[in-house]
């Protein structure tokens, strides 16, 4: 049986309560608002890691900085150029080493170092040029 708003609004029977969520917004979120209504955002899967408190929109435009930078990074154009960054500092960092290691004396010349084995002996040979300085 409906009623009309003014006979709802006089009784005290409980299916006089409005159901309608419109009529509910007034209502406490746990109540049955909570109960009626579903969720208007979708949810990501995943757990809700990150920043965004655990709820992300799938819309491009409502995705947290974190999201898009992620998804950026998962363009194979995206990780080729990385990629090829990545080769052009490896091989700086290389030819630095190179240059290094020519600068610093070893019997024999020629002999194969390892970076920490350069790095270890540019410190000694810098050490011994500053006290052959000072003396």
């Amino acid at each position: 049986m409906m009623l009309s708003p003014d006979q709802a609004a006089d009784s005290d029977h409980p299916s006089s309560a409005p159901s309608d969520p419109e009529s509910l917004a007034g209502t406490d979120a746990k109540g049955l608002l909570g109960c009626c209504v579903s969720d208007p955002e979708p949810v990501e899967e995943g757990g809700g890691e990150g920043k965004g408190g655990g709820r992300a929109a799938l819309h491009p435009q409502q995705l947290s900085r974190e999201e898009k930078r992620r998804r950026r990074r998962a363009t194979a154009k995206y990780r080729s150029a990385h990629a090829t960054r990545e080769r052009i500092r490896v091989e700086a960092f290389n030819l630095a080493f190179a240059e290094l290691r020519k600068l610093l004396p070893t019997l024999p010349p020629d002999k194969k170092l390892s970076k920490i084995e350069i790095l270890r002996l540019a410190i000694c040979y810098i050490s011994y040029l500053n006290h052959v300085l000072d003396v």
